[in-house]
């Protein structure tokens, strides 16, 4: 009988073996459960976030964790997806995006959607919440004293672990960079705890449902949203899988909505059912 290190090939000098075998199978395994496509660049990133996982769990090593999260049923799975991925966001990010969502899109849900007075937005790969809370603020400021209005923001991320610290909405002094101090005094409360901490209000907070959700499992709702932010989340895809993703976006995205995406992702050579309209910024073909 092959032993697990020998199947695995020869073992790398670190603190745990870590060989070419390993990282294709994690590579593997990460875009089967999450559609995530790591190249080579990120093998390093891929041990030192397991290395955490393995110490924690008193593991012998590379061999045992993979034999683990080979397993879909493993309970390990959900822990592997959220070491593997990255949260990296901030308050008004792409600020851009932000600016066009007062000036052009509120303006024109405000003519499309007044007979329902619902306004619908999804924040898919929301992380630590500061997106879907700049959304929020944005939005609240747009709509002024109009009253009347449903306005309701999905948070969702595959990373169970950024959404429980999304759902909070606490942060930290030196995480709330990007906020304006009117914007600090008007949405935000002292959280207590560490000095210099604020807590969202619930005027923002009750705006926003936080959920985990893998983008590439089947989706527990149908729309239609009126604007959809998927910022530097199809990086990680590969062009198939972001094609797929693009599409399956627009099914759900209301006929006048709006997509908006990364500052380093295209639709180019994925979806034609876009028109690009701005910065990173789509509206459904023929909507432009």
């Amino acid at each position: 009988m092959t032993s697990p290190a020998t199947a695995y090939g020869q073992e790398a000098p670190q603190e745990y073996a870590f060989n070419d075998a390993h990282f294709e199978l994690l590579r593997k395994l990460v875009g089967k459960y999450a559609g995530i496509s790591l190249n080579d660049t990120k093998r390093q990133l891929v041990y030192g976030r397991l290395a955490r996982r393995i110490r924690a769990m008193n593991l012998g090593g590379f061999d045992e964790y993979c034999e683990l999260v080979r397993d879909e049923n493993s309970d390990e799975i959900e822990n592997f997806i959220n070491a593997i991925t990255t949260n990296l966001t901030s308050f008004f990010r792409e600020n851009h995006h932000f600016e066009c969502l007062v000036q052009q899109v509120v303006p024109t849900l405000l003519k499309t959607n007044a007979a329902t007075r619902r306004i619908r937005v999804w924040s898919a790969g929301c992380s630590t919440g500061e997106e879907p809370y700049s959304i929020a603020m944005a939005l609240s400021e747009a709509l002024g004293n109009t009253s009347g209005w449903d306005v309701k923001i999905l948070a969702t991320d595959i990373d169970s672990n950024v959404v429980a610290t999304a759902a909070a909405g606490i942060y930290p002094a030196n995480r709330q960079q990007g906020v304006s101090d009117a914007r600090l005094k008007r949405f935000f409360m002292p959280a207590g705890g560490a000095p210099g901490s604020l807590r969202l209000k619930d005027e923002v907070r009750g705006m926003i449902r936080f959920a985990p959700l893998n983008l590439m499992e089947p989706w527990p709702f149908k729309g239609p949203f009126d604007v959809i932010f998927c910022r530097n989340v199809v990086i990680y895809f590969d062009k198939e899988t972001q094609g797929r993703l693009f599409g399956r976006y627009a099914d759900v995205l209301a006929r006048h909505g709006y997509l908006f995406i990364g500052h380093s992702e295209t639709m180019f050579g994925t979806c034609t059912r876009f028109d690009l309209i701005g910065r990173t910024t789509y509206r459904l073909a023929g909507m432009a």
